[in-house]
């Protein structure tokens, strides 16, 4: 019985201190405001993220930092640009951000709306059409930032190796997913106006025309969500299917230099294809 009030009163000392020692943390936007560090090209990196001699970091700014961690990480940061210079190339300008963001937006609707063209130019040889998208919008990991846009950008938005697929299947198992994304999270779409309200599936339109549960349509997809992926079984009831050896990430990449080689900016819209609706209460 002593032993175990003396382990408590420990115990409780121990609590006690570590109380004076709490800490408290700040957000700051990475804006080089306190370094004068900015995002490197691929020929500006001294003036970008400073220098590191004789284990003394100098940052752009002037402020010297000579112990911690400071020095080391910077030097670490600063060895590897040489090898991520490739990634610094300009591939396009953005007049404004295009933001992932659910149920729509300007970025989800430009990558699933070059998902729909892309296959569709894959599979036209062969006669198959393409009657809309799907993708999900997990798979798009980060914003595109205005101005000049990297290949660091796209190969950042699009990391994962999904390659584009075709699979026909019926419209009761589109009706399926489209009740399964209600349940959820909504999920990218072409050639498709969703309505959702109170999570549970409204109505469904593909190409302008009430989802058929008899009809079969044509999706365009990336082979993550042919089987499970996201909790999506896209193939199931399918009739035919294609798997390409495209990636996405590739496919959007050639979609964007096109723009720029036409002398086109990078920019879309939204137009009301994915509503969620909340009843009132």
């Amino acid at each position: 019985m002593v032993k175990t009030k003396v382990i408590l009163a420990i115990a409780g000392i121990v609590l006690l201190c570590s109380c004076g020692h709490c800490y408290k943390w700040k957000s700051f936007t990475i804006d080089g405001h306190r370094t004068g560090v900015t995002t490197p090209t691929a020929t500006n990196v001294p003036e970008a993220l400073g220098v590191v001699e004789d284990s003394v970091y100098t940052a752009p700014n002037g402020k010297t930092f000579t112990s911690g961690s400071t020095p080391e990480v910077a030097s670490l940061l600063i060895d590897v640009q040489p090898a991520m210079a490739r990634l610094k190339e300009v591939v396009a300008y953005a007049p404004e951000p295009l933001i992932r963001r659910t149920p729509e937006s300007n970025l989800n609707n430009f990558i699933v709306d070059r998902l729909f063209e892309d296959v569709s130019k894959l599979v036209a040889p062969s006669g198959r059409k393409v009657d809309l998208a799907f993708t999900n919008t997990g798979g798009i990991r980060v914003d595109v930032p205005a101005g000049d846009v990297l290949l660091d950008d796209i190969v950042s938005m699009l990391p994962f190796a999904n390659y584009l697929c075709y699979v026909k299947v019926p419209g009761s198992e589109l009706r399926k997913v489209f009740e399964y994304m209600a349940e959820t999270r909504p999920q990218c779409v072409s050639n498709a106006r969703i309505v959702i309200r109170d999570k549970k599936l409204v109505s469904a339109e593909i190409g302008g025309e009430p989802l058929d549960d008899s009809k079969y349509y044509g999706l365009a997809t990336i082979d993550f969500l042919l089987d499970g992926g996201d909790g999506y079984k896209l193939a199931r009831g399918a009739v035919d299917y294609v798997i390409s050896d495209v990636k996405i990430g590739d496919a959007v990449l050639a979609d964007i230099r096109a723009l720029t080689a036409a002398g086109k900016p990078f920019e879309y819209k939204t137009d009301g294809r994915m509503v969620v609706e909340k009843s009132e209460q």
